[in-house]
C-alpha cells in the first residue's frame, strides 16, 4: 500500500470509499447548526439548511433529528454501488470500519454527541503526497470519525507513509468564529437566522483551528484553501508552518462557507469544473487563465421531493461534487443529465453512478472518497 496522492485528476490507483452503515440521525447542536447554516432557496419553500434550534430550559440537550430509514438504506445501497463501480474500473478500494448499530456517545470537555459513520471522509483528512494529515473537525459528532479509518491509515503508515494529526479543538461554544453566519452579506442565497451568544465554559481557549480537507484544492505543489472565518485561518496558519518549503498555499476568501469541492474542482491541468465563472477572479492569477467549465443550473426535478421531517443539508449544486478517475474520465451522478452532457461535449468520458439522497447527507462522490494513490507527482502546475 503505497500512499502517493498529489492531485484530484491524474490516474487513480487506490481510494478509500466511506461507509453509510447505521446513519440514523443528526445531532443538532451549535457545531452542527453553524457548519450547515448557509441558506439557499430554489428547491423548497423554506430555507434549505436547518433552522437553528434553541433548547428549552427543561431540556438542554441538542435535538436529535432522525433520518428516514428508507432514505438511509438507499444511501447505503448507493455508497456500496459506488465502491463496486470503482473496483470494476480496476481501482483498489479500501473501506472504513462500519459504525456499530448502537454506538456509545462520544464526549469532550463539556459536551457529548452521538457519533456518525465515516461517510464524508474527504472532510477530516487531507492526503498530501505520502502524508496523511488528520484535520481538526468542526462538528462534535464527527470528532472521532477518523478512528473508523484507523486500520487503513495504519496499513499505509506501516508501508512507509507519514501520519500527522493537526491539534484537536476543544469545541466549546466559544471556540467558533460566528462572523460568517452573522454577516448576511456573505450568504449565497439569503439571510440566516441569528446565532445566539455562545455559552461560557471553563474550557474556553478562544477561537480554535478548524479546517476540513475538503476546503483544500490540491494541485501538485500548490494548495488553494478556502477561508471563511477565523477558525479556518488558524488552521491554514498551522498548515503553512507544517508544510513550509514543501508546498505553496494560496488563500481564497469566502468562496464558500466551508468546502471548496462543490464550487471548484480541477478535472485536468488547465481545466476547472466551476459553479460559476466569477470564481475565476477569486483565484491566484496563474489559475485565472485556466478553462472554466460551467454546467447549466441544476434541474430541481432531478432531486427527490422531501417533507418537513427531512433535513436538507446541501444546495442543488451538490452534483458538481464529481470524482475524476483520470484526466479524461469522471464519475457523475446519473440523475445530473445537464452536467453529463456538458462534460461529454468537452470530450470527457462520463461514468454515471446513482446517488439519490445527496442533499440529505451532505456529500457527493468527491466527499465520499479519499484518494490515496494517483500517478501524479508533486508537479508545478502554476508556472
Amino acid at each position: 500500500m503505497l500512499l502517493s496522492s498529489h492531485d484530484d485528476f491524474t490516474r487513480l490507483r487506490e481510494i478509500i470509499v466511506g461507509s453509510a452503515a447505521n446513519y440514523t440521525g443528526h445531532d443538532r447542536d451549535v457545531s452542527f447548526e453553524l457548519f450547515h447554516h448557509e441558506n439557499l432557496t430554489g428547491f423548497r419553500s423554506d430555507w434549505a439548511y436547518p433552522r437553528l434550534v434553541t433548547p428549552t430550559e427543561a431540556d438542554t440537550r441538542p435535538e436529535q433529528w432522525a433520518i428516514n430509514r428508507r432514505y438511509a438504506a438507499e444511501l447505503a445501497e448507493d455508497v456500496e454501488d459506488l465502491a463496486q463501480v470503482l473496483a470494476d474500473l480496476g481501482i483498489t478500494v479500501h473501506r472504513p470500519i462500519p459504525l456499530p448499530a448502537d454506538p456509545a456517545p462520544i464526549a469532550g470537555l463539556g459536551w457529548t454527541a452521538p457519533p456518525v459513520p465515516a461517510l464524508n471522509i474527504r472532510d477530516n483528512t487531507l492526503i498530501l503526497g505520502d502524508e496523511i494529515i488528520e484535520t481538526p473537525p468542526a462538528i462534535r459528532a464527527r470528532y472521532l470519525e477518523t478512528r473508523l479509518l484507523a486500520q487503513v491509515f495504519t496499513d499505509y503508515w506501516q508501508a512507509g507513509a507519514r501520519w500527522t494529526t493537526m491539534p484537536r479543538p476543544t469545541l466549546t461554544d466559544a471556540s467558533f468564529d460566528l462572523s460568517y453566519a452573522r454577516d448576511a452579506t456573505t450568504t449565497l442565497g439569503g439571510p440566516t437566522e441569528p446565532i445566539d451568544d455562545p455559552q461560557p465554559s471553563p474550557y474556553d481557549v478562544g477561537y480554535e483551528m478548524m479546517l476540513d480537507g475538503a476546503q483544500v484544492l490540491r494541485l501538485g505543489r500548490d494548495l488553494v484553501v478556502n477561508i471563511a472565518q477565523a477558525n479556518h485561518a488558524r488552521g491554514v496558519d498551522w498548515l503553512e508552518r507544517h508544510l513550509a518549503g514543501r508546498y505553496r498555499i494560496h488563500r481564497v476568501y469566502r468562496m464558500a462557507d466551508n468546502h471548496i469541492d462543490s464550487m471548484l474542482l480541477a478535472l485536468r491541468p488547465g481545466v476547472f469544473l466551476a459553479r460559476h465563472d466569477g470564481i475565476r477572479d477569486m483565484l491566484p492569477e496563474p489559475l485565472q487563465s485556466w478553462k472554466f467549465i460551467v454546467p447549466p443550473q441544476p434541474d430541481t426535478g432531478a432531486f427527490p421531493a422531501y417533507g418537513d421531517a427531512d433535513l436538507v443539508l446541501t444546495s442543488p449544486y451538490i452534483d458538481l461534487n464529481v470524482l475524476s478517475v483520470d484526466p479524461d474520465t469522471v464519475l457523475v451522478n446519473a440523475d445530473c443529465t445537464g452536467l453529463i452532457k456538458t462534460l461529454e461535449a468537452e470530450h470527457f468520458t462520463v461514468v454515471p453512478v446513482r446517488h439519490r439522497h445527496r442533499r440529505l447527507f451532505g456529500g457527493g462522490f468527491h466527499c465520499f472518497t479519499l484518494d490515496t494513490r494517483r500517478d501524479g507527482t508533486c508537479e508545478d502546475y502554476l508556472t
